[in-house]
C-alpha cells in the first residue's frame, strides 16, 4: 500500500514538475515578446517625433508661401475674401417657439397608436 501510494506522489510530483517547467518557458517567453512590443513601440515614437517635426518645418508659411506664389497661376488660387465665407444673414433664423399644436398631434397620434412613420412609409410605398 505505501508503496503504491509512493509511485502515486512520485508520479504527480514529476508531472507537477513538468507542469512548473513548462510555466517558466512560457512566462520567459511571454517576457521576451514583451521587451520586443517594448522596443518596437520606443522605435515608432521615436519615428512618430521625427515625422512630426518634418510637417512642423514644412507647414511653416515661410515654406509654403514660395511654392504657393510658384503654382498660383496654374491652380487659379489667391487670397481669401470675406465673401467666401458667406455672412450672418445668409444663415436662417431658429423657430421663435416650437409648434406646439404639431407636437400636441404627434402625441396624440402615438397614444391612438397610429405610426407616423409607418404612414409616411405607406404614402411612399415602402413595406
Amino acid at each position: 500500500m505505501i508503496r503504491n501510494l509512493n509511485i502515486i506522489l512520485i508520479f504527480t510530483s514529476v508531472l507537477m514538475l513538468s507542469g512548473v517547467y513548462a510555466l517558466k518557458f512560457s512566462i520567459e517567453n511571454t517576457a521576451s515578446e514583451r521587451t520586443a512590443l517594448i522596443a518596437q513601440i520606443s522605435a515608432q515614437e521615436g519615428d512618430l517625433s521625427l515625422l512630426k517635426a518634418d510637417w512642423a518645418v514644412l507647414n511653416q508659411p515661410g515654406h509654403i508661401d514660395p511654392i504657393v506664389r510658384r503654382h498660383e497661376a496654374v491652380l487659379a488660387i489667391g487670397p481669401v475674401k470675406q465673401e467666401q465665407f458667406g455672412s450672418f444673414a445668409a444663415l436662417r433664423m431658429r423657430p421663435a417657439a416650437p409648434d406646439n399644436a404639431a407636437l400636441d398631434a404627434l402625441f396624440l397620434s402615438l397614444d391612438a397608436g397610429i405610426d407616423p412613420i409607418d404612414a409616411i412609409l405607406e404614402l411612399e410605398g415602402i413595406e
